[in-house]
């Protein structure tokens, strides 16, 4: 126990899926917005000005990040409000006419549930299936494609296995029929180069917490023409499209961390590839009946999904936690549940294998060493667990 309680002083941190540390210079930048321009920015005396000012600076600089004009970002309070305010806000926008949704059996439950939720108004959702790596082929979307489609959504990055989808082939299809086309971005923005309009999307949903900025803050980008249907009503912020006051020093946080992002991407990427090569080759080495999750080429850095035979996966992810490695076991928001993955589950990955999964996301803070670490304790736990295994024995 001694062993133990010295290495959990020393903490690592692999589950930067669920949030990111925020940087130093995003916490200065918050900071006079949370003691000295504490005003509203929608009132027209002195007191509004300043913070007025921040928010118009802070969508010039998140729209920069996404390749978007500053008019076509909207804030909202995280990536599952963006996620709800693109896919009702579209349908409900387009309710007379279209009835249909489409989106793919991999998508986060905020788009999931979203999509579910409108079935109560009547509206019929069909759900993409993925390969084994977790890809949608466009030409399924294309077949699902139908004359009352209000919305297509599939994401862009895929948050448990890192899975890119071909956006840009499936945007050729919703063009072509003048549907709207929603991705959920927020495993893959700050994490590698992101164009909207070289993707071909409507609305795309990130957060701040993914890059280095505050958790709270996250933005849809709507293209312009692209009409939704407000969740909220009120004040008329955001051009009436996610009305009430701003968190101000929030979206300061994530402009800055955007900024931030953009200017620190190749650094990121290419130190979180070195990282995640480092601990898959290291798990390969020293623990078998293995299988990686997700496309082997087509991914984002530093994200190592892995499947591990004879042992269950909430005893992996406490054992590691107390050995102190912060991973992560499935989604961040559906952990509790100790439910098997619907992402794995949909790539075929069935039973022991999605039970007994850690997810491993890498920063560009973390080092060789830490990386050595957590292989040598993730042998280590799966031994032991093993040991008390009698499949394991018998195989």
């Amino acid at each position: 126990m001694e062993e133990l309680g010295q290495m959990e002083n020393k903490r690592i941190y692999m589950d930067h899926i669920a949030g990111t540390p925020v940087a130093p210079e995003v916490v200065e930048a918050m900071e006079p917005f949370l003691r000295e321009y504490f005003g509203n920015p929608a009132s027209i005396h002195h007191d509004g000005e300043e913070p007025q000012e921040a928010l118009f600076k802070s969508r010039e600089q998140v729209a920069r990040l996404v390749g978007a004009e500053p008019e076509e970002i909207i804030f909202t309070s995280c990536g599952t409000e963006s996620n709800n305010l693109a896919i009702k806000g579209t349908a409900f926008h387009r309710m007379k006419e279209k009835r249909h949704i489409v989106v793919s059996a991999v998508e986060h439950y905020s788009v999931l549930y979203s999509a579910k939720a409108l079935e109560r108004f009547g509206f019929e959702v069909t759900e993409i299936p993925v390969d084994s790596y977790g890809q949608v082929n466009p030409g399924d979307v294309k077949k699902a494609l139908r004359e009352d489609t209000a919305l297509v959504s599939i994401m862009h990055a895929n948050n448990e296995v890192g899975t890119i989808q071909p956006l840009k082939e499936i945007a050729y299809y919703t063009k072509e029929k003048g549907i709207p086309f929603h991705s959920d971005a927020v495993a893959s923005v700050g994490r590698i180069p992101v164009d909207v309009r070289d993707l071909g999307v409507d609305l795309f949903s990130f957060a701040a917490s993914q890059f280095g900025g505050p958790k709270g803050t996250g933005a849809l980008y709507c293209k312009k023409g692209v009409q939704l249907w407000p969740l909220f009503h009120g004040g008329g912020q955001e051009d009436g499209r996610r009305t009430g006051t701003e968190n101000v020093a929030g979206i300061v946080g994530m402009g800055k961390a955007a900024e931030l992002a953009l200017q620190n991407l190749p650094h990121r990427m290419a130190t979180c590839k070195h990282l995640e090569d480092l601990l898959r080759k290291g798990i390969a080495d020293h623990v078998d009946q293995i299988k990686f999750n997700g496309h082997p080429e087509e991914h984002i850095p530093g994200l190592v999904n892995v499947s591990i035979r004879f042992v269950e996966g909430e005893a992996l992810l406490l054992h590691m936690d107390l050995r102190g490695i912060s991973v992560a076991g499935a989604s961040a928001c559906m952990s509790i549940t100790a439910k098997a993955s619907h992402v794995l589950e949909a790539m075929g990955a069935l039973g022991g294998e999605a039970l007994g999964t850690l997810l491993f996301t890498l920063g560009e803070e973390n080092t060789e060493e830490e990386v050595q670490q957590a292989v040598d304790t993730l042998s280590h736990v799966v031994t032991m667990l093993r040991a008390m295994s009698p499949l394991y024995k018998r195989a």
